[in-house]
Order: C-alpha cells, then sequence, then structure tokens
C-alpha cells in the first residue's frame, strides 16, 4: 500500500482579482504552491507527488522546481472536478486500488504535521477515506436575493471541509467516473454520489485557504509564528 500526492493547480484565482493565478503569488520569499507541495511531501510518506496544471500555464517552471519525485501534469480542466478525474485517469496503470491518493490544495499552504498524522492514523485501516475540517463555529445566515436574512441556519452538526482529502484509488476513480461531474466541490462530495460516508477528522484553523486577498497575510502571520517557535 502506497501514497501518491495530488495537487491541483490549474485555477486562475479569479476571486482574489490578481494579476496571476493566486497559488503563483510570494508567500515569505516562495510561491504559495512551492509552500503547498512542500508540507504534503514533509508531512506524508509519498511515493510521488502529481500537481495538475492546466495546459497553457507559464509560471510554474519560472517561479518553481520540481524535485525528482514531483511530476506535472498538464492536464487540468475548467474544475477542480475535472483536473482531479483527468489526473486520476494518468494513474490507472501505476497506482493499485488499495493505495492511498491524498489530495491537497495548491493554496494551503500551512498544512500542519499534527492534523497530518491524525488524518493517517485515524484512516489507516479505512477502506474509504476520508478529510480533514473543523467545527464550524460561526452563526450560520442564509439570506435573501436583497441581501437581507432570511433565515439563521442550525450549526450544529457542521464541519468546514478542509484538505488533504484522503481516500483508496478505486474508490475515488469510481467516484469521478459518475456522470454529473461539476456538482462535485471536494473529492468527499464525490464519494458521497457512491452511497459512502466519508470519515471526517478533526483538523485545524491554521490551515487557511489562500481564497480572498486578506488571506494571504494572515498565511505568512501563520508560518511566521511556527518559524520563530522553532
Amino acid at each position: 500500500m502506497r501514497f501518491y500526492g495530488l495537487i491541483p493547480a490549474a485555477g486562475t484565482g479569479l476571486r482574489f482579482g490578481a494579476s496571476m493565478p493566486k497559488q503563483y503569488l510570494a508567500l515569505r520569499g516562495k510561491p504559495v504552491l512551492s509552500h503547498a507541495i512542500e508540507r504534503l511531501r514533509e508531512h506524508f510518506p509519498l511515493t510521488r507527488t502529481y500537481v495538475i496544471l492546466a495546459p497553457e500555464d507559464r509560471w510554474f517552471e519560472q517561479s518553481s522546481k520540481a524535485d525528482d519525485d514531483v511530476t506535472v501534469l498538464r492536464c487540468g480542466g475548467e474544475t477542480r472536478a475535472e483536473s482531479v478525474r483527468n489526473a486520476l485517469a494518468h494513474l490507472d496503470d501505476v497506482v493499485a486500488a488499495d493505495d492511498w491518493i491524498v489530495v491537497h490544495d495548491a493554496v494551503r499552504p500551512c498544512l500542519g504535521r499534527d492534523a497530518s498524522l491524525r488524518l493517517q492514523r485515524e484512516l489507516a485501516d479505512d477502506r474509504i477515506g476520508g478529510f480533514l475540517a473543523i467545527p464550524v463555529s460561526d452563526t450560520l445566515k442564509r439570506l435573501r436575493d436583497d441581501g437581507r436574512v432570511d433565515r439563521t441556519e442550525p450549526r450544529d452538526a457542521l464541519w468546514r471541509a478542509q484538505t488533504p482529502q484522503m481516500f483508496r484509488f478505486g474508490v475515488l476513480r469510481a467516484a469521478f467516473a459518475k456522470p454529473g461531474l461539476d456538482r462535485f466541490t471536494d473529492e468527499a462530495h464525490a464519494v458521497e454520489s457512491l452511497g459512502l460516508a466519508p470519515r471526517c477528522v478533526q483538523g485545524s484553523a491554521s490551515n487557511v485557504k489562500v481564497t480572498f486577498e486578506d488571506d494571504l497575510p494572515l498565511a505568512a502571520a501563520i508560518l511566521s509564528a511556527e518559524s520563530a517557535r522553532e
């Protein structure tokens, strides 16, 4: 049984509003994507890591250096789900059905060791897989079209999914072979479409995702605090 890393990095980052995809923005001297790759490789016993780029990506080679155990796949699609499906097809002749596929966001540069080890430990004998997540702590409001509150939603038993998401290759391949690919918002969502119940594992609030402009300085502060403790 082996572990393979998968990092979808074909997104354009339109919500961020930068002149380049957000995974290539500088964070403490190197691209956000480089941090994400390094963290995943440090915390998981990966046989190989696959970075999924858009066919027209022109930033990776300019800003990053792929190590010998990192393979670039220029098969990224219009959506994250399409990118993952395309990458899984490349692994058909390489990966066994029981091997683990560890999918991590290209813009989560602060993945911690403790949460990573907890994910591996709690899923060690699981036949499906699961993902890191943290419980929702904020009050949730559903809005009307005019921007006013329609109602307050109960937050009991609600969790915010993070990455890595770790699933058996056979399970993940079957999930992404189903029709309706565009509706899947993450790997766990795809696996749920098989009628399976992925396991939720406690993550960390420091495992931030760089989605909006304010997230980049937050990630920098987290990494700086980690360095100060070392």
